[in-house]
């Protein structure tokens, strides 16, 4: 294969799944994943939860599919489903939006960025600003695109970015900012200064600003602040996000873009030749989902801060030196204490070692970078209670190397 010719080969190198020999390899994701089940060990690496939803939720998809929720949905998306994304930015945020313009339904969070970022770049003259580490997709998506990726550095441990830096990464050439706030891998949530530096940087190089918003109701201190709504930002910002996080239904693939209706249409030129709609029943169940109780989105936000905490405890009484993650499902920590020279070796020996997988997080880092975070771990908290309980228990048993 590694002699087909065809835009999978930039896609893949893009994202770093490309072998010596030219051949196609697995995502880090699907490598760690096998490598739980083959060993028997704690899945702690890919970020889904191991539990279910709202059963209201889950029920209002039952019911749409008995009641015939089954054929194509409108490209899109529900007049439902549109009108409660609209109602819930304006609940949460003060946005206005107009539903059947500034809204489209996707499938998933990871279809509205690929549609997004092929919609709005044009060549290869074209930039996109990125904060490293960055999820995987990122990257793949801006070389299918056929642009150039530019990340600006996060560093251990708090990972917020040097404002000269992301200055010095945006020119001109810069077709999009990407920002990922709450933050994947890292867990960490930006500072208002931060933001505000992205949107003086858009307004002066006239560049875009996609935001990935996918974690907006697991910030775990004060609600969550999306940068549309900073002055000067809503105009040229198209905001991302999706049920799969909040609601513990990742399955479902159901996500949105809002913003400016330019460019969500244009979003939508591209959007209803990849996939045209997705799943029909699950678009009304998450119109129900989103019109849950203030309090509802209040206690996911407390459940995953306590796992969090759970998850950090263990981490520390194993010998790891471990971040404190602002939101999310993540937390980083550092394994050299436990003597790691090299993250992937040493997350590839974990499950051997204590039972438990976690990602290197130099699986989410371009190459030339990739020193930068050469001994930190990303571990998932989205587990059951009991689940975190165990791996604390496995990962007690580690000793220095």
């Amino acid at each position: 294969m590694h002699d087909l010719p065809g835009a999978w080969r930039r896609t893949a190198s893009g994202a770093g799944l490309v072998a010596p020999d030219g051949s196609s390899v697995p995502t880090i994701f699907a490598e760690m994943t096998a490598l739980a089940a083959a060993t028997g060990a704690l899945n702690l690496g890919q970020g889904f939860p191991d539990e279910d939803g709202p059963e209201i939720v889950v029920e209002a998809a039952r019911r749409a599919i008995a009641d015939g929720v089954n054929q194509y949905a409108p490209g899109r998306g529900f007049p439902d489903l549109l009108a409660a994304i609209a109602a819930h930015q304006q609940r949460f945020y003060g946005l206005e939006l107009d539903p059947a313009r500034q809204v489209l339904v996707t499938v998933g969070a990871t279809e509205a960025l690929s549609s997004t970022l092929l919609a709005l770049i044009d060549g290869p003259d074209d930039e996109v600003v990125v904060f490293e580490p960055y999820y995987d997709s990122y990257a793949a998506c801006v070389a299918l695109a056929g642009a150039r990726l530019v990340p600006v550095p996060l560093r251990w441990p708090d990972f917020q970015p040097d404002l000269e830096v992301l200055a010095s990464a945006v020119s001109d050439r810069t077709r999009v900012i990407l920002v990922n706030d709450p933050h994947n891998p890292t867990g960490t949530v930006f500072s208002h200064a931060v933001l505000e530096e992205v949107v003086r940087l858009a307004h002066r190089h006239d560049a875009i600003i996609v935001t990935d918003e996918v974690y907006e109701h697991l910030v775990f201190d004060g609600p969550h602040v999306p940068i549309a709504t900073l002055p000067g930002a809503a105009e040229r910002t198209l905001s991302i996000s999706s049920a799969g996080k909040t609601f513990s239904l990742t399955g479902w693939k159901t996500g949105w873009v809002t913003g400016p209706a330019p460019l969500v249409s244009a979003v939508l030129a591209v959007k209803q030749f990849l996939t045209y709609v997705g799943g029909s029943p699950f678009q009304p169940a998450i119109a129900a989902g989103l019109r849950l109780p203030d309090a509802f989105f209040a206690s996911i936000a407390a459940r995953m801060k306590a796992k969090a905490d759970l998850l950090g405890t263990g981490l520390r009484a194993a010998g790891f030196d471990v971040g404190t993650p602002g939101g999310s499902y993540f937390t980083v920590v550092d394994a050299a204490p436990l003597g790691a020279v090299d993250a992937d070796a040493f997350c590839r020996d974990l499950p051997l070692r204590a039972g438990v997988v976690g990602i290197p997080l130099t699986a989410f880092a371009s190459p030339a970078h990739r020193a930068d975070y050469a001994t930190l771990v990303r571990f998932a908290a989205c587990k059951r209670v009991e689940v975190l309980e165990d791996a604390a228990r496995r990962l007690s048993a580690l000793s220095p190397a």
